[in-house]
């Protein structure tokens, strides 16, 4: 959880810095934080869409030019041929909805995460689905 925490120090979202790692058989597999993608300007030249339009927390995530940590994490291991099937994901932060469905589909074993988010849906997709998941610590 400590390599998560760093790697979200990378991150360029203006509301919350978010860090994931993805591990197997203790190696790091691939590393993910929020950020814009590649190549694109992100928040903090552009500012933040989802404050200048008053979006809350947990809602509405498509309105937002960042990628979350959990996809960077999938993304990169699908650019770089890292099959990520049983692996586990250690994230700063509960996923969002649209992480959990496809952490869920990426056939990871067990995610691990920092704090939580408001995000019910989420947590009731997990449940449902046999991926596990363990609220380490709670800074709320």
């Amino acid at each position: 959880m400590e390599i998560a925490h760093l790697v979200a120090d990378r991150s360029t979202c203006l509301r919350r810095k978010v860090g994931a790692v993805a591990v197997k058989d203790k190696r790091i597999l691939a590393t993910g934080y929020n950020g814009a993608p590649t190549g694109l300007r992100h928040c903090r030249e552009t500012g933040c869409l989802r404050e200048q339009i008053g979006v809350p927390s947990g809602e509405r995530h498509e309105l937002c030019r960042s990628l979350h940590a959990e996809q960077n994490v999938i993304i990169q291991a699908a650019v770089h041929g890292i099959p990520l099937a049983g692996a586990d994901l250690y994230c700063t932060d509960q996923p969002c909805l649209i992480c959990a469905k496809m952490l869920i589909n990426a056939n990871f074993r067990k995610i691990y995460f920092a704090k939580g988010y408001p995000d019910e849906l989420a947590v009731a997709l997990l449940d449902e689905s046999a991926t596990e998941y363990e609220l380490l610590e709670d800074n709320a």
